[in-house]
């Protein structure tokens, strides 16, 4: 790594007082690493500004770069099911990506495969999320998988230890991290797959169940 590479980040782009339509906006311009030269586009974010739950994953697969949205592709279809079981209203949600940017490896058929993104870019692309998590102000944050967890709560963090625990953070109330919805597609075993999601299920409800009661409107 050069010390140029090192150095590279998505800071300049982000003005502080930009409202989330205008980092999206901005973001499509992004170059604070190399990953947008292989891109097909910026996924940036999406939901209610005021969402009281934010989900991160790793960085957009093949659907979502050539559809500009996060969570479209069978990750997200599975995501959704997940979330209707667990009792999340995917419409109150706001759902974005640890990196912006698809990174891709080779192309077996028509498909792009998938590569997990290097320390230094999931650092560089580090402001859209945390400039994301400050505008929407979201309760609970809930971390899906290794890239999105040690993005947030640092490179020593193991979803394998920690998985459903709410964790200690300055940037919502309660944090959680778990797994990720494509680990449950790479699971052959059916049966195995029934139990993962199950679990992946009752991570949600538990990250769900942290949201602290919102005061009482005055009658």
């Amino acid at each position: 790594m050069t010390r140029k590479e090192a150095e590279k980040t998505a800071a300049p782009f982000i003005q502080p007082d930009a409202s989330l339509d205008e980092l999206r906006a901005a973001a499509e311009h992004c170059t604070g690493c190399d990953l947008y030269k292989n891109a097909t586009q910026t996924v940036f974010g999406e939901g209610p500004d005021d969402a009281p739950v934010m989900l991160v994953g790793e960085q957009p697969g093949d659907a979502e770069d050539r559809a500009g949205h996060p969570f479209v592709g069978p990750a997200g279809r599975l995501l959704d099911k997940a979330l209707a079981e667990a009792g999340i209203d995917r419409s109150q949600v706001y759902v974005t990506n640890a990196v912006k940017h698809f990174k891709w490896s080779v192309v077996r058929g028509h498909k792009r495969l998938h590569q997990t993104p290097k320390i230094i870019e999931v650092r560089a692309c580090a402001p859209w999320l945390r400039a994301e998590i400050e505008r929407v102000r979201p309760r609970v944050v809930i971390l899906l998988g290794a890239t999105a967890a040690k993005s947030v709560l640092g490179p020593s963090f193991r979803v394998t230890l920690h998985r459903g625990e709410p964790v200690a953070s300055d940037l919502a109330e309660r944090v959680v991290a778990t797994v990720h919805p494509s680990s449950l597609l790479r699971t052959p075993d059916p049966d195995a797959r029934a139990r993962a999601f199950d679990e992946f299920v009752d991570d949600l409800r538990k990250a769900a169940a942290q949201l602290p009661p919102r005061p009482r409107r005055p009658a």
